[in-house]
């Protein structure tokens, strides 16, 4: 190997030779135990000859030692620099001896950048505060029954809340247009899932009653045909239902999974249920504050390499959860620029993170693996169960355990920063309209 070449602030090359003489040597023993079970038209097996496995296989195993070789070689020499090398080296073949007593190439790679971490002192991190109140629990009961609503047909004008059936026709122009006919069709007035100017225009009407009225798509609509157009729309009202809602009583607390459907055992349940996701979105919050903390903390450079490759992961998994969807798209009809800001973010914070959980000694501990198992059994009919089921498979334990290692560097960063509590209110946190 020749000296290390420095060609940037991370990238290196170093030139690697891989002599032949070991390659067909090793070459040679691979086919030798390839011929004893080796099958060929005309021979018993294992009764192939030599020359003839060797022209079935010989090609595809020479690149293979080769390629083995040639990482063998690689890791070798990064282990004589001690360098800690991020992604995947390039190799490129370089002209060699004539007597072709020896193959060269050269290896172009990164290394991981050192990472510069500020004085973390002068930071600041509000941490949420939240209380689960009494009120809390009966709005919540309150959006359980709405979820267990029915409907009961009425003979009167549509008002907000009402289930309505109904047809419509718009027109663009005083043309149809995609999209802007149905029959039948059914929403419940209020609810958000059409357009507000058209919700509006369903309340009173009454089973066959018609009304035709103007409106305007939002200018960021969907339908790029539609956005912003002034069209106009024909509905005709077909049928009128109100909703009724359960009684909070014991046949309710029983569908709720309350066995002897006692309303007590149901409110405190709903209370664990509410003081759960509090406090896991308290911790999200927190999470959040301090990954930014450390982002605009940290100094380091990227390895184009590992960006690279977090671009074609992100990529990737949108690339399957489409074609999972039923969509038929093609990898290159996805940008990797969309990626790139959020994949350089995730590298950073990964570089950053894994230099503070080594220095700190922060790697997640047996113990803490179990109390998130426990934490998240509690959600579930037959805790016990849960908890099999993480440690019978070795990467259910591997996700919890980036979890904890998580945890245990926002435990790190808060207890380095100024911290200080503020008070929440529930609706906030959880992301409720007042």
């Amino acid at each position: 190997m020749s000296q290390l070449e420095v060609l940037g602030s991370l990238e290196r090359r170093v030139e690697l030779a891989v002599p032949m003489a070991a390659v067909e040597a090793e070459v040679q023993n691979r086919l030798k135990r390839l011929a004893k079970s080796v099958k060929a038209p005309g021979f018993r097996p294992g009764k192939v000859p030599m020359s003839h496995v060797s022209k079935m296989h010989g090609a595809g195993v020479r690149q293979e030692v080769l390629g083995e070789s040639l990482q063998k070689s690689f890791y070798e020499a990064i282990d004589t620099q001690q360098l800690k090398v991020a992604g995947m080296p390039r190799f490129e073949p370089k002209e060699g001896p004539e007597d072709g007593s020896e193959i060269r190439f050269s290896a172009t790679f990164e290394v991981y950048p050192a990472v510069k971490l500020g004085d973390l002192a002068a930071a600041s991190l509000k941490r949420p505060v939240v209380t689960v109140e009494e009120g809390n629990v009966d709005d919540t009961l309150e959006i359980l029954r709405r979820q267990r609503r029915s409907f009961t047909k009425v003979e009167r004008a549509s008002q907000k809340d009402d289930l309505a059936r109904f047809d419509f026709k718009g027109t663009l122009d005083g043309q149809p247009f995609e999209g802007g006919e149905a029959l039948d069709f059914s929403t419940v007035i209020g609810e958000g899932r059409m357009l507000k100017d058209f919700e509006d225009n369903l309340a009173g009407l009454a089973a066959g009653e018609s009304r035709g009225f103007d409106m305007s798509f939002p200018a960021d609509y969907a339908a790029a045909h539609l956005a912003g157009k002034a069209v106009h729309f024909e509905v005709t009202m077909k049928e009128v239902s109100e909703p009724g809602l359960p009684e909070i009583d014991a046949e309710f607390a029983k569908s709720l999974g309350i066995a002897d459907g006692d309303i007590a055992k149901l409110r405190a349940e709903v209370r664990s249920n509410l003081e759960r996701e509090v406090k896991r979105r308290v911790q999200a919050r927190v999470k959040e504050a301090a990954m930014e903390t450390l982002l605009a903390n940290a100094e380091l450079e990227l390895p184009k390499s590992l960006v690279d490759m977090e671009i074609d992961r992100l990529r990737r998994q949108m690339l399957d959860q489409l074609q999972a969807s039923g969509r038929q798209i093609k990898e290159d009809m996805i940008s990797a620029d969309i990626f790139r800001e959020q994949a350089e973010r995730r590298v950073r914070l990964g570089l950053i993170i894994a230099e503070i959980v080594q220095n700190n000694d922060l790697a997640a501990k047996p113990e803490q693996l179990r109390a998130l198992i426990d934490e998240h059994a509690q959600g579930y009919e037959d805790p016990q169960e849960v908890v099999q089921w993480y440690y019978q498979d070795p990467r259910r334990l591997q996700e919890l355990e980036a979890l904890a290692l998580e945890d245990n560097v926002v435990a790190w960063v808060v207890s380095q920063v100024q911290a200080t509590d503020e008070a929440v209110k529930f609706d906030d946190l959880m992301g409720r309209a007042a």
